[in-house]
């Protein structure tokens, strides 16, 4: 049986085949690939230093899990943040694993619990209530709920396990439509918002779905295979086959595509001043208007008041 060799060292048998780079890896030339690609998405897009406070939303999955252990070895003070989501066994198993890989690792890790802040109702009943599609639901109170605990607990970054495919889809889906406000704002850095939004960061931009499955096999970190049952039918994932079945044809498609609107993203900012933002009159977080997403969602959720009734 003819073996392949690491086209790095040369010395060791190839375990991945990677075909956008043209390279078989053997597992540590593979490691140190992963380092290396992640060390040069925080650099070449200024994410943050090694004196920052970073916090990483863990969701259980690979890519969560595989960052945060990944800027754990490469230096950096980072902890991490998992959101229950109220999705029975899919919430209990993923907040299982991101809690043995914290307790393994002797990591700090926060957790917050959408019930306990919504008098018990999940993402699925949230979304029935308000009419609202799950994912749209999901995303809003994430991102309200992470910036949140940023700010109370002094971090300065918030970090996601968004990745290469994760990106090359969005802006395959926002091209699609030409969502040119979207194409706008869609970068690996958020910058911080004055004292109320934190800068929020994707390290893993030069890193596919496959290298990250991969990395965690390597370095022996359980997380949670499933699908969200929530994203069944999203428009995302079938975005996701079609651009699989590119790169599959054309290997390189997805990091020339992404790289090239990076080129590109300047002509879609528009000229237009930035939105004024002030205090949510419910919890205080910056928004564009009145009441923040995440409270109009609480307030949609309420009992209507009693007026008295008619006799």
């Amino acid at each position: 049986m003819h073996v392949v060799r690491c086209k790095v060292c040369k010395e060791h048998e190839a375990i991945l085949k990677l075909d956008t780079y043209r390279l078989n890896l053997c597992q540590g030339c593979f490691d140190d690939f992963v380092l290396r690609r992640t060390k040069k998405g925080i650099r070449d897009f200024k994410m943050f230093g090694h004196s920052e406070r970073i916090l990483v939303a863990v969701s259980g999955g690979k890519d969560s899990l595989g960052l945060w252990d990944v800027l754990v070895r490469l230096g950096y003070k980072a902890d991490g943040f998992y959101i229950d989501l109220g999705i029975k066994d899919y919430s209990a198993e993923s907040k299982r694993l991101a809690r043995e890989y914290a307790d393994k690792n002797g990591l700090t890790l926060h957790v917050r619990s959408v019930p306990d802040d919504f008098d018990g109702l999940g993402i699925r009943d949230i979304a029935w209530r308000t009419r609202r599609k799950p994912c749209s639901v999901c995303g809003t109170l994430k991102r309200h709920l992470m910036n949140r605990i940023a700010l109370d607990e002094k971090y300065d970054v918030l970090a996601t396990g968004h990745n290469l495919d994760d990106e090359v889809t969005t802006l395959f889906g926002n091209t699609l439509h030409w969502q040119v406000e979207y194409l706008g704002r869609q970068f690996p850095v958020l910058p911080a918002v004055d004292e109320g939004l934190q800068r929020k960061v994707k390290p893993l931009i030069y890193l596919g779905e496959k290298e990250m499955a991969a990395y965690v096999m390597v370095r022996g970190i359980p997380y949670i295979y499933e699908e969200c049952p929530m994203a069944k039918g999203a428009s995302s994932l079938f975005y996701k086959d079609v651009i699989n079945q590119l790169e599959a044809h054309s290997p390189g498609t997805k990091l020339a595509f992404l790289k090239g609107f990076f080129d590109l993203r300047e002509r879609f900012r528009t000229e237009q001043e930035r939105p004024t933002l002030t205090s949510c009159t419910r919890c205080g977080t910056l928004t564009t208007t009145e009441v923040c997403a995440a409270c109009r969602l609480k307030e949609r959720l309420a009992p209507p008041t009693d007026a008295g009734g008619v006799d």
